[in-house]
């Protein structure tokens, strides 16, 4: 992989051209982890940043108080990001101690094992309908028609968002996630719509409440804001409050983050299970195996290639690297879950090793909110998905397939099947 000129005019060493990374990610990424642990390459918002390779580093960053996520931390011109209004742009994963851990208690107990196991039989039967309405066909865009319905649905229901809402979610999405250079609109379009939608929305849950999370939130906001200064506004500076924007933005990630992740677990895991049959045949005999392969699933092909970005709080060090206070730091999950230092044979699919520690969901107290409601989700839909359709396979050729164009996250534009 060559280095490329440093267009952006920063001092230090030229940027790594991460073109590859999109085209070929795997056999790139080890490149740069042979090379060594920290690199220089234009950050997901073309700005330079540091890409760190390697499984221990990435582990040790997720979880070190050093490195912020709060984009206040960033030097000036050092990271830009996504444009998102304060309504949304107040949400976890832009958020440290102690706000974090304000914002992210008022919320997890709705994300529990216990109280996530208790939506597997809705889930089930969403996975089921969904399978119904495609198998008289035969063939489906599984991402379009399954894995993509799945997870929105369930989301959706989770939060108590109405049906009628939900279809043009998956579009603003993709527009954020992975912007179209031919409509470099778009994504301020997408925000636009976003805010719109949160704001009607929490308007008529506060007027209309029901049993559902963001009506839940709405009462922790309101009655914890009330109380504190009497007027509903609300800072979210006082133990246990949300101001509004903090409000609106939890509901944004919870949705975003509950969709765009876990859309792509399912179908990245169809096609590692399609690419290895014998897996798939033992899975499908024994649907109980799905808990334990979830792992080896998340590692070998997750769908966050990059954790969220991040901003040392003072000068570090990274495998001889000195990176300074302010600058933006990429941990690359990808790479640490080929790493074989860490990992035996990494580039092999292997249910059955019981490989432990890998970082798909996260590590640290930025760990994955959602993490129970994803495995339940996976699991879920391929068993149904297995068990329905013993014939399974792809439509075309492999090869033919294509990966979304960033080096964000690793996700398929389509998975085209048959059955």
């Amino acid at each position: 992989m060559q280095n490329t000129a440093n267009a952006a005019g920063t001092d230090g060493p030229e940027l790594v051209d991460t073109a590859p990374l999109v085209e070929d990610l795997y056999p790139a990424l080890a490149e740069l982890r042979e090379a060594g642990p920290v690199h220089r390459i234009a950050g997901t918002d073309g700005r330079p940043a540091w890409l760190v390779t390697r499984y221990e580093d990435v582990r040790r960053l997720f979880a070190d108080p050093r490195l912020a996520l709060d984009k206040r931390h960033a030097a000036p011109g050092n990271y830009s990001g996504f444009s998102l209004p304060p309504a949304l742009d107040t949400n976890l994963l832009n958020m440290d101690p102690p706000d974090h851990t304000r914002v992210r208690r008022l919320v997890v107990k709705a994300f529990t094992p216990g109280r996530v196991e208790k939506l597997r039989e809705p889930v089930r039967r969403v996975a089921e309908e969904l399978l119904d309405a495609i198998e008289p066909d035969g063939r489906a865009d599984l991402l379009a028609a399954y894995a993509g319905q799945l997870p929105i649905i369930v989301i959706c229901d989770l939060l108590g968002v109405p049906q009628r809402d939900r279809r043009d979610f998956r579009a603003w999405s993709d527009a954020l996630i992975t912007p179209d250079p031919a409509r470099p609109g778009a994504a301020k379009e997408a925000v636009g719509s976003m805010l719109r939608f949160y704001t009607e929305l929490i308007a008529k849950k506060r007027a209309e409440p029901a049993d559902d999370l963001l009506s839940d939130l709405i009462r922790v906001r309101d009655d914890e804001a009330g109380d504190g200064d009497g007027d509903g506004g609300g800072d979210g500076s006082g133990d246990g409050r949300l101001s509004e924007d903090e409000l609106t933005s939890l509901a944004f990630l919870i949705l975003l983050a509950g969709y765009e992740n876990t859309v792509h677990l399912i179908a990245n895991s169809v096609l590692t299970l399609l690419d290895h049959p014998t897996a798939l045949q033992e899975l499908r005999a024994d649907p109980s195996g799905l808990a334990a392969a979830f792992d080896e699933l998340a590692r070998y092909e997750g769908p966050a290639s990059l954790g969220i970005r991040r901003f040392p709080l003072e000068d570090i060090e990274i495998g001889g690297v000195t990176i300074s206070a302010g600058e933006t730091v990429l941990l690359s999950a990808a790479s640490a879950h080929r790493d074989p230092a860490h990992f035996k044979d990494p580039d092999e699919f292997n249910p059955h090793l019981g490989r432990s520690g890998h970082l798909a969901l996260g590590h640290g107290i930025h760990y994955c909110l959602g993490a129970p409601l994803a495995r339940m989700e996976l699991e879920t839909a391929l068993a149904a998905l297995l068990r329905r359709f013993p014939g399974l396979r792809l439509d075309v050729p492999r090869e033919r397939l294509r990966w979304r164009p960033t080096i964000r996250a690793r996700g398929l534009i389509s998975l085209p099947v048959a059955w």
